[in-house]
């Protein structure tokens, strides 16, 4: 390479690194925020859902008889990573109808990748990258997809961590809405019948065509043996791999928290307690004096520590059936005779990105101190 060569890349590397801000679009690369737990399994019984890693889901069509166990493992053999995000299949499929697929996504807004142009005639190239390994050779399909148009590019995975470098020339068509939907799925293929492999792999943008999205991709389901193992995740603009961009964990803590988000201590999954009368680890006060008295409802705001994409779901955590906890004393205060109950006209209620609310219907007391969990969930 020639010294000018040299400065040109080194000057296109500067450019895209976006110096000052953040280069990789991937949230939660580094697979270290897992705040649902950090192992699922019986993963692809349902058609999608989030299970462990956050930002992370699955794709199936509900028909495959393979399962696999997914899970945040420990990385002890490639330096500088500490997790990853793990497939292990633990029912095999080895008869694979047309219609079957088994896709692990990585959604991404609209208006967080208005840098790539896409849709115009200066579109950006983008280079995507990341470490892998299996317990065997394998070859899998990775696709960009903004729902209408997509490109893909198959990659090899071996025994040994092996960073895989994937580059797409930009698209001229289709723009991304510049709001909080999705622009972008990141899609492993992983699983894949001939409705999806019967075409010429697709590797330049193009409308959607099913026959053409998997290219020739191993099945993650082929044998119980089968294991995939992903860290170093990363999404930039331009035609360079730069080093892997490590934040910090409270900074991507924060960056899932716009999606998904949870009370009570981190390193405690969401659960219900064990029977009616008693709650799991993960419960924890929730509010305090919320004055309820006949037909007066009363109501207890919970403010969240990160604003959400939108306007959440809610599921609470309390006793076996799922009620949260109160302590009440009817009309006078509380004293050391007060006993907890649970009820189920204690609800959790959005009200905002920011704002959700304990809502009192337990009528006729003054319900001093509220008990229990909660999820709230604004994912892509």
């Amino acid at each position: 390479m020639t010294k000018a060569a040299e400065l040109a890349k080194m000057g296109e590397v500067l450019t895209n690194s976006q110096i000052g801000g953040r280069r990789n679009l991937i949230i939660n690369g580094g697979m270290q925020i897992a705040q649902r737990g950090t192992s699922q399994a019986n993963v692809g019984s349902t058609t999608s859902g989030f299970h462990t890693l956050d930002r992370f889901k699955h794709f199936s069509d509900g028909s495959s008889a393979g399962r696999l166990t997914m899970s945040q493992s420990t990385v002890s053999d490639l330096p500088g990573f500490v997790n990853a995000l793990k497939l292990d299949c633990t029912t095999a499929d080895t008869s694979i109808d047309a219609g079957e697929y088994f896709i692990l996504s990585h959604p991404l807004e609209g208006q967080d990748l208005q840098q790539l142009k896409k849709g115009t005639s200066s579109a950006e190239k983008v280079t995507l990258s990341f470490y892998v390994k299996g317990n065997a050779s394998a070859t899998y399909s990775l696709e960009l997809n903004d729902g209408s148009r997509r490109i893909g590019q198959t990659f090899s995975v071996t025994t040994s961590w092996n960073r895989v470098v994937l580059t797409f020339d930009g698209d001229t068509s289709g723009a991304i809405d510049d709001d909080n939907t999705v622009g972008i799925y990141v899609n492993f293929w992983l699983h894949a019948g001939t409705a999806f492999t019967g075409g010429t792999h697709g590797t330049s943008w193009a409308t959607v065509a099913n026959n053409e999205r998997a290219g020739n991709s191993t099945s993650i389901f082929d044998s119980t043996d089968r294991t995939l193992e992903i860290t170093g995740f990363q999404m930039e603009v331009g035609s360079q791999a730069t080093p892997f961009e490590h934040r910090s964990f409270g900074e991507e803590l924060g960056l899932c928290q716009r999606y998904f988000q949870k009370s009570g201590e981190y390193s405690i999954a969401p659960s219900n307690g064990s029977d009616t009368s008693s709650f799991s680890s993960f419960a924890e006060a929730l509010g305090t004096c919320v004055h309820w008295g006949g037909s007066t409802a009363g109501v207890c705001p919970i403010y969240l520590p990160v604003r959400m994409r939108a306007t959440p779901t809610l599921v609470k955590y309390g006793n076996s059936n799922g009620y949260l906890g109160y302590i009440s004393s009817g009309s006078s205060a509380p004293s050391a005779d007060n006993v907890l109950a649970f009820h189920q006209y204690l609800y959790l209620s959005p009200y905002t990105e920011q704002m959700i609310a304990i809502n009192n219907q337990v009528t006729g007391d003054t319900v001093w101190g509220v008990m229990g969990g909660f999820t709230a969930d604004s994912e892509l």
